[in-house]
């Protein structure tokens, strides 16, 4: 019994240690059901055990804990009580166990993450057993002892089992199992005849039989125990600082969306206010050509329109959708720095970028815009800087 207990403890130690590499099972993984049947024989009261076998059917339904320990509940039923005579009942004696399980394979060899195909584990259980019919025939039964020259009968009585499984796992998934169980069965007593509690061999059998389990799809998605996808720490921690890495580069962007979107709603502020504006009533020159107070300016040495000088083409754009009668001459100027021929053509491609915002953001016809350069001046403002600019004019006036 010492040696027993000794076991069963290397399983639970076993157990923990298997069961911290181990993908979490849920309360209903790693179910199996199944059916075995052979023959069983008395160990004692026989003359012969080829003629007193006694054929036998169970079921059989468990669940494994760890790839090391179960528990199953299994019941048996038997068809005659050789060497005693049959009384008339099919089914004669009945036998209900629940067994523990210790898989001596993966307790001493470890689980590999599957199931061998070869498999030894051993058996351990307590139960209950029952036998149908009596005395009253006459008949001795497969429950009944001899006392002396007195007959009684036991009709319920505790039974024990110890056995060794031979499991041969099949299939790509090793959801079944056929197995090979020579065991001993044992009445421990509750009888007449035998009162005390104890393992006698003169109140025994030995049962040879052959089952096959199927065990049910778990949580992991296998048949079976499966190991977790465990990472060394080393892994670990490259993976945190790369975290850590996009968490920074993810604050600096934080940091430039929130200053254009500061940079745009100056800009959108900017736009608000000249849109408020009203629009200012032309300057009337002479009779021909009206001069329109709004103008765009340039950096220097550049024809590309800011984005700040948008507003005053929205004001040209309003005035000629207001307008549909107007048509505007956009002149282009330089400051005096540089060269003449270099100012000229500064000149005229500013009147041009003005003239592609109007048609492309603003939809105005270029049929009624037409541009002129007119090369560097330093008259149209009394800052030099100022003479940057592209001016608007009505000549529809």
């Amino acid at each position: 019994m010492k040696k027993l207990v000794l076991m069963f403890f290397a399983a639970a130690l076993t157990m923990s240690v298997s069961a911290q590499a181990l993908m979490e099972s849920k309360l209903l993984d790693n179910m199996y059901i199944g059916v075995n049947g052979g023959v069983a024989v008395k160990t004692t009261q026989h003359t012969n055990w080829m003629g007193n076998l006694n054929p036998n059917l169970g079921v059989r339904i468990g669940k494994d804990f760890t790839p090391v320990f179960g528990f199953a509940i299994e019941s048996n039923v038997y068809f005659s009580n050789k060497p005693g005579e049959s009384i008339g009942t099919v089914v004669r004696s009945m036998n209900t166990m629940g067994l523990a399980t210790l898989n001596l394979s993966n307790l001493f060899g470890g689980y590999k993450g599957e199931p061998r195909l070869f498999e030894v584990t051993a058996i351990y259980g307590l139960g209950w057993g029952h036998t149908f019919g009596h005395s009253g025939s006459g008949v001795t039964s497969s429950r009944e002892e001899f006392s002396g020259n007195s007959l009684v009968t036991r009709d319920n009585t505790l039974t024990s089992k110890a056995a060794i499984d031979f499991g041969f796992n099949i299939g790509s998934k090793k959801a079944w199992q056929v197995y090979i169980e020579p065991a001993m069965i044992w009445t421990l007593g509750n009888s007449p005849v035998k009162t005390n509690v104890n393992y006698d061999i003169n109140y025994s059998g030995f049962q040879a039989n052959v089952g096959f389990i199927y065990k049910f799809k778990t949580s992991n998605g296998t048949h079976n125990f499966k190991y977790a996808d465990l990472r060394d720490q080393g892994e670990i921690d490259a993976l945190n600082a790369k975290i850590n890495d996009l968490r920074g580069d993810l604050d600096g962007k934080d940091a430039q969306l929130a200053a254009k979107d500061r940079q745009i709603a100056d800009l959108q502020a900017a736009l608000d206010e000249c849109n408020n504006r009203p629009v200012p009533e032309p300057v009337v020159q002479n009779t021909t050509v009206t001069n329109l107070q709004p103008t765009v300016l340039f950096r220097q040495g550049k024809s590309v329109v800011d984005q700040a000088q948008y507003a005053p083409i929205e004001l040209i754009a309003t005035y000629m959708k207001n307008h549909p009668e107007a048509n505007i001459e956009i002149k282009g100027y330089a400051s005096p720095e540089g060269s003449a021929e270099l100012n000229q053509k500064l000149s005229e491609d500013r009147a041009e970028a003005v003239k592609k915002i109007l048609v492309n953001k603003y939809k105005i016809s270029s049929d009624r815009l037409t541009t002129k350069g007119c090369g560097a001046t330093d008259e149209l403002f009394e800052q030099v800087e100022f003479n940057r600019v592209a001016t608007f004019n009505d000549n529809s006036k």
